[in-house]
């Protein structure tokens, strides 16, 4: 029995901005996984979340 798949909407410009954020940071993170490893990547990704949420800058002004 072959199951009828449901439309898929096509992705606006904002999803596709979030998708490329998203491909971005995954880039990034397999970088520092290459480079340092995963509980490095991990706890940089944390931290950075926790700053987020927090409201903190993630970068220092120049």
């Amino acid at each position: 029995m072959i199951e009828a798949q449901a439309a898929q909407p096509q992705p606006n410009e904002e999803d596709r901005a979030k998708d490329g954020f998203f491909l971005e940071v995954g880039e990034v993170a397999e970088r520092m996984i290459a480079a340092h490893g995963k509980d490095f990547a991990t706890g940089v990704l944390i931290l950075a979340a926790r700053f987020v949420a927090e409201g903190k800058p993630l970068v220092r002004p120049k």
